[in-house]
């Protein structure tokens, strides 16, 4: 498992957190394009290794959705299975439902169903209320929910 290096300096953090938030503004337009290019340069700012950092996790589940809800499934899977190895990767919910989602609509059933459920069993059928109705849809149909 890895482990936290430490803080960030509070330099490097407040350049990251205006990337990102450059990012969540494009985002929630629905300038996906332009929202991952201001988590892409947030994620640049991360020191090696940069999955021992805490916001290697939530830069990349950025990264991963806005991916994601642009269209990007190829880019959105490489995002999600790095922010695995990063603290608090496996086992956050959001993260689970955003590679399950990537993982079936690129026809891995197998891996959908698990990463679905791992979603559904960290924060429960909540987590698919803002979602397209066929991912929890998905998940009933491999398991009892």
């Amino acid at each position: 498992m890895t482990q936290t290096i430490g803080e960030l300096p509070e330099s490097v953090y407040s350049e990251i957190r205006d990337a990102c938030e450059a990012g969540d503004a494009d985002a929630k337009r629905r300038e996906y394009e332009s929202a991952i290019g201001h988590y892409s340069r947030a994620w640049q700012l991360i020191p090696d290794p940069k999955n021992a950092w805490n916001a290697s996790t939530w830069i990349l589940g950025a990264i991963a959705d806005a991916c994601y809800l642009g269209g990007f499934l190829t880019s959105a899977e490489d995002a999600l299975q790095y922010a695995m190895t990063c603290p608090n990767g496996i086992g956050n919910p959001f993260l689970h439902l955003r590679y399950g989602q990537v993982s079936l609509d690129k026809g891995d059933e197998a891996l959908a169903a698990d990463e679905l459920m791992r979603a559904y069993m960290g924060a429960g059928v909540e987590i698919f209320a803002n979602e397209d109705d066929r991912y929890l849809a998905f998940l009933k149909m491999h398991a009892t929910i």
